[in-house]
């Protein structure tokens, strides 16, 4: 192969190299799985479990456990989206459990809202913002 031809193969290499650097760099960076429930519907930022605050580990597992959870009035109640930030379904398909703010007189603002479809999201701000909570992290 003559050099020319070489350094053409080279450059064409080096291309498709930048090329799909570009485009790949989302997944390197760990762009949000569509594999987690509620990720692709929602295109909300996906955080791993173990990333939020200890208390929604407790809560996800009393969920998982069906109780008994601290605010048993409130807690499994229906979620209504009111402020539409998650994804529009009918009325019944989130519920709604507390997680605990160490300090608080009160329920605080946390809570993880679960969906029909195995979906869990968080709120630290009581539904001013959410994230998709990859459980298996």
């Amino acid at each position: 192969m003559s050099s020319r031809k070489r350094i053409s193969s080279a450059l064409i290499g080096l291309v498709a190299l930048v090329v799909l650097g570009w485009f790949g760099k989302d997944v390197l960076a760990g762009a949000p799985s569509t594999e987690v429930p509620g990720a692709r519907e929602s295109g909300l930022q996906v955080e791993r479990l173990s990333q939020l605050p200890p208390e929604a580990g407790k809560t996800y597992r009393l969920i998982e456990e069906g109780g008994p959870f601290p605010f048993p009035g409130k807690d499994g109640s229906v979620f209504g989206n009111r402020e539409g930030e998650l994804p529009e379904h009918e009325r019944g398909y989130y519920h709604e459990y507390t997680v605990p703010t160490p300090g608080s007189a009160d329920r605080g603002a946390r809570r993880l809202v679960t969906g029909s479809r195995e979906e869990v999201y968080y709120t630290g701000d009581h539904y001013e913002s959410f994230v998709v909570v990859d459980t298996a992290g």
